[in-house]
């Protein structure tokens, strides 16, 4: 605690500024907070109290060496991350700080989808059957003793990349390479057992943030998904109700519970996601980290709950605030190349954007080759857009009528791997 009274937070990385500066701006109001970057801090500085840069965030002795020598010349009250790459090693500072959030093994819990699986399987909670491979031979004989269609998931990687549908031992035979091969930087690497064989949850798929407090679990957010690009599970859109009914229903809430009790999961902010099946929800994997593609920023304007704010408080062992003050809706979609390009002109067209659009980012430039899934993936993005309105009906139209106002020509180009 510093001489002005606001906590002082440690911050692993910040991630992208378009995604992210509205969490770093509100934990500045009320923490004091110290950066560790590996490069200079650039937009950060506004935010900050000061900043470390190390020559690699992943490397964990590292960070807890620099984290050492800060904390003993001004004491840290919490540690922070919402970068998958980088939970772990967070979860590694805080434990030799003895601070809140100090189990690395619990964050690994849900890094790793396969140890995810087995907790939880061992705890009784409702999720798809899992069968860990190496081989093509082994997927194929996972999947017959599963049932098709099943899914290809790589074991340590977020945001659905490498994940396809298999509707058939065809499917599964083209499509197994692309979910043992995609790899992104700083993804965990396995050896052995690296793919996911599952069955497929049929059915609408959710996800909860939950601010998780001495072992109490408080929904925050909920966000109904968009997929597209079958049989990819390409994220393209995401829909928020600040007053979500399912989040009173009983049995949704109780399965959140017992997964994070099944993970032994008692302080920070997780990011859970279930498929809605005829039969209830099942749980297809938990994240320990706010969730990405501006979920938490829809839920804030959708509930007015602060999820930046919730995540500091509880890094620094305090109760967050986790109390309503509206009801809106929220959503966000994201936008792609209808097929690999060389992009000569993109924008929106002004005439034709709709009244209530909330945020209109243009992420591509002229003369980049861009391409949609699966040749390209979250890094293909060209565009998203936000919309924020009183009720479903308005934020759906106008999230429709802005992605039809972006214009985008190119030269069409032969495929080529593109953001991995």
């Amino acid at each position: 605690m510093g001489s002005d009274g606001r906590p002082h937070l440690l911050l692993i990385s910040t991630g992208e500024r378009l995604f992210r500066e509205y969490l770093l701006a509100s934990i500045a109001e009320r923490y004091r907070v110290h950066l560790f970057l590996a490069a200079p801090a650039q937009w950060e500085s506004a935010y900050i109290d000061a900043a470390t840069v190390l020559a690699d965030t992943l490397d964990a002795e590292l960070m807890i060496g620099a984290a050492r020598e800060l904390h003993q010349r001004d004491p840290l009250d919490g540690v922070l991350c919402w970068d998958e790459a980088r939970i772990i090693a967070t979860a590694r500072i805080a434990q030799a700080l003895g601070l809140p959030g100090g189990d690395p093994d619990v964050v690994l819990g849900c890094r790793d989808k396969h140890l995810t699986r087995q907790r939880l399987a061992a705890a009784g909670v409702s999720q798809p059957r899992s069968i860990a491979v190496d081989t093509l031979a082994q997927a194929l004989a996972a999947a017959e003793e599963i049932g098709y269609p099943v899914v290809l998931k790589p074991r340590g990687i977020a945001a659905s990349l490498g994940v396809v549908l298999a509707e058939d031992e065809a499917g599964l035979r083209e499509h197994f390479a692309f979910a043992r091969e995609t790899m992104v930087p700083g993804a965990l690497a396995y050896d052995e057992l690296a793919v996911l064989v599952e069955e497929f949850a049929d059915g609408p798929e959710i996800s909860i943030d939950s601010a998780v407090y001495h072992g109490r679990v408080q929904p925050i957010c909920l966000a109904h998904k968009q997929l597209g690009y079958p049989p990819y599970f390409e994220e393209i859109g995401h829909f928020v109700d600040g007053a979500e009914p399912m989040l009173d229903d009983p049995g949704l809430v109780g399965a959140l519970e017992q997964a994070h009790a099944a993970l032994g999961f008692t302080d920070g902010i997780t990011h859970t996601e279930y498929r809605l099946t005829p039969s209830g929800p099942k749980l297809i994997e938990v994240n320990a980290r706010l969730g990405g593609d501006l979920i938490p920023y829809l839920g804030m304007r959708a509930t007015g709950i602060d999820p930046g704010l919730a995540a500091a408080a509880i890094a620094c062992g305090r109760q967050p605030e986790v109390t309503a003050d509206r009801r809106l809706f929220a959503a966000v979609r994201f936008c792609y190349t209808p097929y690999e390009m060389i992009i000569s002109t993109i924008g929106f067209d002004a005439e034709r954007m709709p009244a209530g659009v909330d945020l209109a980012v243009v992420r591509a430039e002229p003369g980049q080759r861009q391409a949609p899934p699966p040749t390209g993936t979250v890094w293909s993005r060209i565009a998203y857009l936000t919309a924020v309105s009183e009720s479903a009906e308005g934020c759906r139209a106008v999230i429709e009528a802005a992605e039809a106002a972006l214009v985008v020509t190119g030269t069409p180009v032969e495929p080529e791997a593109v953001g991995s």
